[in-house]
């Protein structure tokens, strides 16, 4: 499975974006989903996570309230709508597919990833 982020950029404080990743296969239907991203001298953290029908979500304490995650199955596509967005937002903005169908907050626990969209708020 191949994995391609997009819809980064750059937005002022207060701003929205949607970032979308598009699966290369149907594979990733059947597959949890999630979103990390990496700051600028900064660990990867988790972000948020979708299980392979939606059901199921989880968020990092710091988007949720802010971001939303979702799925077309359809389209072998996952967005990540991005409101009220902060400048500590700033970071490189994966995408990656899970081992399990269920969603997962652990990078453990994935298998593919993408390379990854710039999202830079500005102060």
């Amino acid at each position: 499975v191949q994995l391609q982020a997009s819809g980064g950029g750059l937005v002022q404080t207060g701003g929205s974006l949607r970032l979308s990743c598009a699966a290369s296969r149907r594979t990733s239907s059947n597959n949890g989903m999630g979103w990390f991203r990496q700051a600028p001298g900064k660990e990867r953290e988790f972000v948020a996570a979708i299980s392979w029908n939606g059901a199921n979500t989880y968020y990092a304490d710091s988007v949720k309230g802010r971001f939303t995650i979702s799925r077309d199955n359809a389209k072998n596509t996952v967005y990540l709508q991005m409101n009220a967005l902060k400048p500590e937002d700033t970071a490189v903005y994966s995408c990656a597919c899970s081992l399990y169908s269920r969603a997962d907050i652990s990078p453990g626990g994935y298998r593919y990833w993408g390379q990854g969209t710039l999202v830079t708020v500005s102060s």
